[in-house]
């Protein structure tokens, strides 16, 4: 006999569905065949599923067990399959009756030696991919449930173990479907009360060009000696960006529901990423990959943060092919099997020392590099990726009247609604892009700069070597900066400030006017 079962599998960031055939044949011989391009992972789901149906009641006497996984040419992996072949054997021995349309129900899950229901990552992903397809309804684990029932239209149901799903769908039992309200979920998000903007004493000038990177979406460059107050800063960033929308909350579940790193408890994601590979990280670590690719960390903080740390200690390839993600908001994994897309749309805020051992101009320290050994560290960093940062910051340390004098500062909150209404302003002029994301012909129009302006943007160019990319970037940064101001025109001071958040790239033109 033959039953024919739902499941999915993932491919990417998206799920296909999967037809889970199994054929039961009595026989003097005991075998289970497996095909369709399964996984290790699924071979072995053999022994769970036959394990774990004797220790629920089941018993199957000699038989020859058949399971294919169609479409055959799609790799399949994970042991969420165990589920659907479980139940697939149950309806081939004539075990389930026939009030529920298994052909419209879909089953995830990973079976336990005693039965019980185990939750598999990529819920969220495969459960918004079956109901694309017209699929009623899924059966999952009982934790993985919440999750599912993020998705409209899907009725989503969550078993503990093989008994109570063999009840269910005998009839024995009724279980109501889980439906979990994203809004209520995302008006229950508290931010990060540890880091507050207000903690950061001193540092008037960063603490600016943060709020301004907020404002706009720019990646940032903070450039210091140690001890200066860039990662207290670069953590204080997503304390000031506004709250997720639905959209924002749940792309960011998928992501991290497919990279299997979503707790058990927290159906969705409603507090922007903050992400902070270490500098010895793999590539596929911080870009994604594997055989079957997973995403890495620029897409776990996709519509969040992505912090580098002592950015000229990454690996220089790793950091060259940043560049792409950060212009396209995406990344792309090319394997023999062929091509994965991730989401990568994140804020970049990378931090370095000004040299090597940490103490170029700072008056507290005597620094020991050479110019040539500055000259070296620096150029870890290429032009590209310089161009690419919008905003570059000196932080100089931090003085002990600044620490020990200075009122209490500015809380995140009041920052925050500053950056809400310029990210308002932007909204309503070009359709919700950020100014850090609008196109060059965009920046002519809605950046174009007054007569001074376009004077300090010449002299800019002439005098301190700024590319055009540079030139563009400077123009996305005065348009933000009149938006925090609440001017529809960019006006030279707005142009002044700009230039002044390019430190990188001063310095550098300084040292060719130098030499």
């Amino acid at each position: 006999m033959t039953c024919r079962i739902i499941s999915a599998a993932l491919e990417g960031m998206n799920a296909r569905q999967v037809q889970v055939e199994v054929d039961l044949r009595y026989g003097q011989m005991n075998s289970f065949t497996i095909v369709g391009l399964p996984d290790s992972a699924i071979r072995e789901a053999r022994d769970r599923v036959l394990a774990a149906l004797r220790n629920t009641g089941f018993i199957l006497a000699s038989r020859n067990i058949t399971v294919n996984l169609a479409p055959a040419d799609l790799r399949k992996e994970g042991a969420g399959f165990d589920l659907p072949i479980a139940v697939g054997l149950l309806g081939a021995m004539g075990l389930l009756s026939r009030r529920m349309p298994l052909e419209r129900y879909a089953f995830v899950g990973e079976l336990g030696l005693l039965g019980e229901i185990r939750p598999v990552r990529g819920m969220l992903a495969l459960a918004e991919g079956l109901a694309k397809q017209g699929i009623q309804g899924i059966v999952v684990a009982k934790e993985a449930a919440a999750s599912a029932g993020l998705v409209p239209g899907l009725f989503s149901f969550g078993v503990s173990d093989l008994r109570e799903l063999f009840m269910f769908l005998s009839g024995e039992i009724h279980l109501d479907p889980k439906r979990t309200d994203a809004d209520a979920l995302l008006r229950s998000g508290n931010k990060n009360i540890d880091c507050d903007l207000m903690d950061v004493k001193g540092q008037e000038a960063a603490k600016r060009a943060l709020e301004i990177a907020a404002s706009g979406g720019h990646n940032m460059l903070l450039c210091g000696p140690p001890g200066a107050g860039k990662t207290m800063l670069a953590k204080r960033l997503p304390g000031i960006l506004p709250p997720m929308s639905i959209e924002e909350a749940m792309e960011v579940t998928r992501v991290y529901s497919i990279a299997g790193i979503l707790p058990d408890n927290i159906p969705m994601i409603i507090v922007r990423p903050f992400r902070q590979p270490h500098h010895t990280a793999s590539d596929a670590g911080i870009l994604g990959g594997g055989a079957i690719p997973r995403p890495g960390q620029i897409s776990l903080a996709h519509n969040g943060v992505l912090f580098l740390d002592e950015l000229p200690e990454y690996k220089t390839h790793v950091l060259e092919v940043l560049r792409q993600p950060i212009e396209d908001g995406l990344v792309t994994v090319a394997r023999a099997s062929g091509s994965y897309t991730f989401p990568a749309r994140f804020q970049l805020v990378a931090a370095m020392n000004p040299c090597s051992c940490g103490y170029l101009g700072d008056t507290n320290h005597q620094c020991t590099c050479s110019p040539q050994s500055i000259a070296r560290y620096r150029r870890k960093l290429s032009g590209p990726l310089l161009d690419r940062i919008d905003i570059q910051v000196e932080v100089p340390p931090v003085r002990f009247r600044d620490l020990d004098g200075l009122p209490a500062c500015e809380p995140s909150a009041v920052v925050e609604a500053r950056v809400a209404k310029a990210r308002e302003i932007q909204k309503n002029r070009h359709g919700g892009v950020l100014n850090a994301h609008i196109t060059e012909r965009m920046v002519r129009q809605v950046a174009k700069p007054d007569v001074e302006g376009r004077r300090l943007l010449e002299m800019a160019i002439d005098r301190l070597g700024f590319s055009a990319r540079a030139y563009t970037r400077v123009l996305k940064v005065a348009r933000t900066i009149a938006d925090l101001d609440g001017s529809d025109a960019v006006r030279s001071h707005h142009i002044s400030e700009a230039i002044q958040y390019r430190a990188m790239d001063r310095s550098l033109g300084r040292n060719a006017v130098a030499a």
